[in-house]
Parts: structure tokens; sequence; C-alpha cells
């Protein structure tokens, strides 16, 4: 089996509850949903040029999930020389569930975490869609 994984990059949005909803969503799928097939990099190290968080995307599928319209993790992961295979902003979320607001930057609450939990659920479609581009299916995997 190829060990190729996906990377999934939350922005970082300090004082955003929105993107705290991304890094929950983030944490899902690498954790829950997809472990072993996605993983993350923080941010940061893409923000400072870290060469070997850097090479670690070059030969990967890599998706955003931005906290505002900033788009700061679309952005940053570009500025190190991979354009994202797909990116996500919670706030197109929000305009689809309106119901699952979420409350704070520390407890995104029940609305928050539902709303994750979507994200989530796309994100891991997405990224069975990509492992079996590549030849290397992800769903349903004993790990």
């Amino acid at each position: 089996m190829d060990d190729r994984k996906v990377y999934v990059i939350p922005c970082s949005g300090i004082g955003k509850a929105t993107a705290s909803v991304g890094r929950e969503a983030t944490y899902r799928v690498v954790e829950d949903e997809r472990p072993g097939c996605a993983d993350t990099i923080c941010l940061g190290l893409l923000t400072l040029g870290d060469e070997e968080a850097e090479a670690k995307l070059q030969e990967a599928d890599v998706i955003t999930i931005d906290g505002c319209a900033k788009d700061c993790a679309r952005k940053n992961v570009e500025a190190s020389g991979k354009p994202p295979t797909i990116s996500h902003r919670v706030h197109d979320y929000l305009k689809e569930h309106r119901d699952l607001k979420p409350e704070t930057v520390l407890d995104i609450g029940e609305g928050g975490r539902k709303l994750a939990d979507v994200i989530a659920a796309d994100i891991a479609e997405e990224i069975d869609e990509l492992r079996n581009e590549c030849g290397d299916p992800c769903a349903g995997e004993d790990e």
C-alpha cells in the first residue's frame, strides 16, 4: 500500500470560533475518521518556511480549512509551494447549516461540534476519493 497521506491543514484563527470549528474538524478526520490516511501539519511551521514541513506537502494532497475569508491556511500552503488540492471555509458550511453555530473560541458548543462533524464527514469522503484516484483506498481499512 502507498503510504502517502492526505494532509488536512486548518487555520490558526486565534480568537475566532469558526477557526476552532475548523481545527476540531481536522482532529476528527486525522484521529477518528481517517487515521493512517490523513495527517495534519502545524500551519505555523509552513508560515516560518520549515523545510521538513514543506517537503511533506510536496508529494501529498492537501486540504485546507479556513475559519474566515482571509484564507490564511490556503494562502500559507500556497506560499509553501504547494497549492491545496481542496480548500474549505467554515463560513460556507454555516450558510448551509445556519442552526449549527459555534458558541465561543474556547467552547464551540453542541452546534459547533455538530458543524465540525459535518465538515469532517465531507473531508473524509474527499480523502476517500483522492486515495481511490491514486489506487490506494482508505475507507473501511482496519487500522
